[in-house]
């Protein structure tokens, strides 16, 4: 094929922890489709050319990002045959550029309420009385730009609030406060996020999360499981999701509701989502217009036996999807695997995964039938300090997913049981039992008042 008969596929941007999933789609449009492949990428690597045939440097946070890629991209219009955005960064402006292009792509003005939590709490509350109807619950919510602000919304709220960034992900930045907690101390722990912007939400009393995940029309549910406390950390994805008929169609509804204010039609989405204990109201946590971390598409591929990744490369060339999923087979799970106690991991000088794996294990002495670890990554592979109390998912030193065709075991139970045992495992390995100078974040203290309220510094 001549380079004027090449045809190519365009991705925009990607967070480096996606790097395997974005080889795997430039590899399937290489081979099924013979395309070659463009990425736009800020300060690409050594790695982003070796991944893609053409490597364009452009941040798509830059006010200008649309005509500096349409300007970049001169040498190939006409030559692209479909597009990818595949991160939170670009997903407004990569939907326009998309669009400019003229290539297949879901709503680009809308796309900034699945960027901003900002944005999409003002575009639900817009809507609140038809959200009411549905069952959905909406937050009390207010855009945080002083420490008089917080203090002011910590009064109207005393039943607890989020505290978090607007615009990041991987739990980078939430805080769940109550009452009782210094308020001071909360605001200098966001304080480097301040430019991005801040958003205090009203404390939702629902316990269990969700997420709502998948492609145009294909959906799935998994049930997430979260850290308790001040950080609610994400810890582990379960599919299928443990649900009643009602309970599934309330979630469904919850996700295809933030689906509509997102602009999501034919693309991916990963929405999270709260259920209240009797399964009859719902509440969106956040939207988002990419597919889900935590490795959920990979647990999908194994309990549907279809890879959502070439589902998506199909979509974008035009390929029709499938009408529906075909019935779930056995169960899978994502874990992050974390710490017995602060201290420092040398990843280098540690066992095989395996082995380690194996002895949890053993130590653990139960297991569901043909069970099979998958996907395994040390998520920092060097030495570093780790705390105990994770603050986001990059304080965990690995993950791994696990597999089992028993569809009736409490794999969501051996989870947990599981981090237990891998926790005292590692605790053979680790170095130097006080190294809280050396962690990445040093702890903040947090001074208490009582329970009567919560404690904020007065000027």
């Amino acid at each position: 094929m001549t380079s004027e008969n090449k045809r190519w596929l365009l991705l925009v941007d990607y967070n480096l922890s996606r790097v395997g999933d974005v080889a795997c789609m430039f590899d399937y449009a290489r081979t099924r489709y013979q395309l070659s492949t463009i990425l736009i990428r800020h300060h690409p690597s050594q790695q982003d050319h070796q991944l893609a045939d053409a490597v364009i440097d452009l941040n798509p946070l830059d006010g200008g990002f649309v005509d500096q890629a349409l300007q970049a991209l001169q040498p190939w219009l006409g030559q692209l045959a479909g597009g990818l955005v595949f991160s939170d960064n670009a997903v407004a402006s990569g939907a326009s550029l998309l669009r400019a292009l003229g290539l297949p792509v879901d709503d680009a003005d809308l796309a900034q309420a699945a960027f901003s939590k900002s944005v999409y709490r003002q575009r639900e509350q817009k809507h609140a009385e038809l959200f009411g109807a549905q069952s959905l619950y909406c937050p009390p919510f207010q855009i945080i730009r002083t420490q008089a602000e917080l203090a002011a919304f910590a009064e109207r709220n005393p039943e607890g609030f989020v505290l978090k960034p607007s615009c990041e992900g991987n739990n980078r930045g939430v805080l769940l406060l109550k009452q009782g907690d210094d308020l001071a101390a909360a605001w200098q722990e966001v304080l480097p996020y301040l430019d991005g912007g801040l958003i205090a939400e009203g404390y939702i009393p629902f316990h269990r999360e969700y997420s709502f995940d998948g492609i145009g029309n294909l959906h799935f549910i998994t049930e997430k499981i979260s850290a308790s406390g001040r950080y609610p950390v994400e810890t582990g994805q379960l599919l299928p999701a443990r649900l009643q008929p009602a309970e599934r169609h309330r979630l469904i509804r919850a996700g295809q509701s933030a689906n509509l204010l997102v602009g999501q039609f034919a693309g991916p989405f990963h929405n999270e989502v709260k259920l209240d204990d009797a399964g009859a109201r719902t509440a969106v946590i956040e939207p988002n217009r990419r597919p889900a971390g935590m490795k959920i598409w990979h647990l999908a591929e194994r309990v549907y036996r279809q890879s959502f990744y070439q589902l998506w490369v199909d979509s974008v060339l035009a390929q029709a999807l499938p009408q529906q999923l075909p019935a779930a087979r056995g169960q899978a799970a994502t874990m992050m695997l974390g710490m017995p106690r602060d201290g420092e991991l040398d990843i280098a000088a540690l066992p095989a995964p395996e082995q380690l794996l194996q002895q949890a294990l053993q130590r653990l002495g139960e297991q569901p039938d043909e069970l099979e670890f998958f996907e395994f990554a040390w998520l920092a592979p060097a030495r570093r300090a780790y705390p105990l109390q994770a603050r986001d998912n990059g304080d965990f030193p690995a993950q791994v997913c696990v597999y089992t065709p028993d569809d009736g075991y409490d794999l969501h139970g051996w989870l947990q049981r599981f981090q237990q045992a891998w926790a005292s495992i590692l605790l053979n390995y680790l170095d130097a039992p006080d190294v809280e100078e050396k962690l990445r974040r040093p702890a903040v203290a947090i001074a208490k008042n009582g329970g009567h309220g919560f404690l904020h510094a007065h000027h």
